[in-house]
């Protein structure tokens, strides 16, 4: 080839770049490449992914497509978020305890640390005595039959120095800024009409020390480094079957509040909140009817509940008619017997989208921790309560629970704030903003197929996709 026609084909080259483009064609330009703007964890009802991080590429734009959308708007805010977690009961503290130092140490830092794989438990409900999976009935201040102690002579937090309060130290020297809440399920039986463990009501002549019993509580808490942060009244007030249990009407609990709980924490200068109810969404009066008393209502902080009868939108109901008060979610268990699909399914709609999205600052899950066996309770407590991990010695198991709770407890910190989403057929989904900036959406496909859907975000839409009964966590 002489040098002109080497000329001629390299300006050629230079010009069409390779010889397969033909004449007349428009040159297609390379495709852009897509930077992802949101990140993605999911968990599938048959177990194949567990939160696990998804690779797909997505990025909004300003394309429009048929499928539904989910529209996120963080400009309306609801309310400020404290946390997500479960109850640290006597027995899943004994277990823990009993772990192997190095052992215990990861379960831990995974639990309750905010680096690498931990997913950020910022809440834990305690019971203030003996709940039913401990290994024993006790109070603080158990007296021989027949004998009482109205001073509170013989108060001790003996039982809890054992496990309880090692544990959460621990748990404390990880997180620092963790939220406690403590709850009864009985007083010292020797306060009681029926002198027992089970059942009966508080005799009105103990109500002062009762309320004493609940200050001594908080300080002797205090004095070894762990803060309460929050007290319900009663666990249960309703259900008085349960040992230990204690039944406790609206009125009884409005009288004990205003008259001497609420005071006696006023002069021992006590800032804990004083959280009512505690038991189920069938019977939003209870609560109604204490913050409808004038005289109880400014000691109360707000209302708790559980999930075993009634809807969740019982919480709405009474953050309707009481707006200056908050709302909390403190109990939901899942059953040895249950499956895992049903359960996330169920749990991710009701005790974490349902409560958020009917105004509840907190979401935890019942018992932290159980044994193969589920034979840490007490006699007549619960035999099948599953725990968010099976401890077997030093092994454990993550259970559906553990999911439920990391799906938020990971990338929604205290001080989030619930922002506004809309609800889709069969994509029920909660969204939030956090401290940071970012944005945070929970969303559940509930149906039998997989479901396309947009994710719209300041008038851009991105696209994307869930399987059949499968949880997404998106994070952008």
């Amino acid at each position: 080839m002489n040098t002109r026609l080497l000329l001629i084909s390299s300006c050629l080259f230079f010009v069409c770049g390779d010889c397969s483009q033909k004449e007349g064609e428009t040159p297609v330009p390379p495709s852009p490449t897509l930077l992802n703007e949101v990140d993605v964890w999911m968990t599938k009802p048959d177990q194949s992914v567990l939160l696990q991080k998804q690779t797909d590429i997505l990025s909004f734009s300003s394309t429009t497509n048929s499928y539904p959308t989910i529209s996120v708007d963080s400009a309306i805010m609801y309310q400020t978020v404290d946390g997500f977690g479960y109850t640290l009961t006597g027995g899943s503290a004994w277990l823990i305890n009993r772990m192997g130092n190095t052992e215990k140490a990861g379960l831990l830092n995974e639990l309750f640390g905010n680096s690498g794989n931990s997913i950020g438990v910022n809440y834990l409900r305690i019971s203030i005595g003996a709940s039913d999976l401990n290994p024993s009935v006790f109070s603080y201040d158990d007296m021989p039959a027949g004998q009482t102690d109205p001073t509170l002579a013989s108060f001790s937090l003996s039982q809890d120095t054992v496990d309880l309060i090692p544990v959460l130290r621990q748990i404390l020297a990880i997180n620092p800024n963790i939220k406690i809440m403590g709850s009864p399920w009985s007083p010292p039986a020797w306060m009681k009409d029926n002198g027992n463990t089970i059942g009966g009501n508080l005799l009105p002549q103990y109500y002062p020390a009762y309320a004493n019993y609940f200050v001594k509580y908080i300080q002797h808490m205090q004095a070894r480094g762990i803060t309460v942060h929050a007290v319900t009244v009663q666990n249960e007030p309703e259900h008085g079957g349960n040992n230990p249990s204690m039944l406790m009407s609206s009125a009884q609990q409005a009288e004990f509040i205003k008259n001497n709980l609420g005071p006696a924490f006023q002069v021992a200068g006590i800032t804990t909140k004083i959280v009512i109810w505690d038991h189920n969404c069938n019977n939003p009066n209870y609560p109604i009817n204490i913050l409808n008393d004038v005289a109880a209502k400014p000691f109360v902080d707000g209302s708790a509940f559980h999930l075993y009868a009634g809807d969740i939108s019982a919480l709405s109901m009474v953050h309707t008619l009481h707006p200056d008060k908050n709302i909390y979610f403190t109990e939901q268990w899942t059953g040895a017997n249950s499956s895992f699909d049903g359960d996330l399914k169920w749990h991710i709609k009701n005790v974490i989208i349902g409560s958020m999205r009917n105004w509840s600052r907190i979401a935890l899950e019942w018992n932290l921790a159980n044994d193969p066996a589920y034979s840490i309770h007490t006699p007549g407590g619960c035999t099948e309560c599953k725990g968010a991990v099976t401890i077997n010695g030093s092994a454990i198991t993550r259970n559906v629970s553990y999911y439920v709770i990391a799906h938020v407890s990971r990338f929604v910190p205290p001080g989030s704030v619930r922002i506004d989403s809309n609800l889709l057929p069969d994509l029920p989904g909660v969204a939030f903003k956090t401290p940071s900036g970012k944005k945070v959406l929970l969303v559940l496909n509930e149906s039998a197929v997989t479901q396309n859907f947009n994710i719209g975000f300041k008038n851009k839409i991105l696209v994307t996709s869930l399987p059949p009964g499968a949880t997404g966590t998106y994070v952008w």
